[in-house]
């Protein structure tokens, strides 16, 4: 038992190979505002072009600086596509991100939109754990997208944490 106690503490998890990817890193910066196209609409029925671009015009866009804009129209009407258009041209230069959503799927829309532009070459080859435990909400839809990405390159995929993983998949 004393020969057991001379000897260092070995961290293996450290040593080991594997690269830990923490979702929780993609959650979106900035607040999620809803941006409501009801209270543009006529009636709470059509979008009038004339008035909507005036409207548009008019807002204080300065509002949303730094900010994630949530588009959606909770009215059940139907909206020209140009008016999404509309939106984006005068938000874009104000806002951090914009989606065609309700607030509350905003999030999992960035994180799709994020991984989708993740740049994976650092990946290949390599032991992954997709990281389990975070503070922050990541949408199933988020593993399950860096996942199908990372399965033509990695050599295995893993979740949870490095010292208690799930294999998810090994290349064979």
């Amino acid at each position: 038992m004393e020969a057991i106690l001379d000897q260092p503490l070995v961290n293996r998890v450290a040593n080991s190979s594997l690269v830990t990817i923490d979702l929780e890193e993609l959650y979106p910066a900035g607040e999620i505002v809803p941006f409501d196209l009801k209270s543009y609409l006529f009636m709470e029925l059509i979008l009038k072009e004339k008035d909507f671009r005036e409207a548009l015009k008019a807002l204080d866009w300065e509002q949303y600086r730094g900010k994630n804009l949530a588009v959606f129209c909770s009215a059940d009407a139907i909206i020209p596509m140009w008016a999404y258009m509309l939106v984006a041209t005068h938000a874009a230069p104000f806002v951090e991100d914009i989606a065609l959503c309700e607030p509350a799927e905003f999030v999992e829309k960035a994180y799709l939109k994020k991984i989708a532009a993740m740049d994976l070459t650092a990946y290949e080859g390599k032991r992954l754990v997709v990281k389990g435990c975070s503070d922050k909400p990541v949408p199933p839809s988020a593993y399950l997208e860096i996942t199908r990405r990372l399965q033509p390159t990695a050599l295995s995929i893993m979740f949870g944490e490095p010292c208690s993983t799930v294999p998810v998949f090994k290349q064979k």
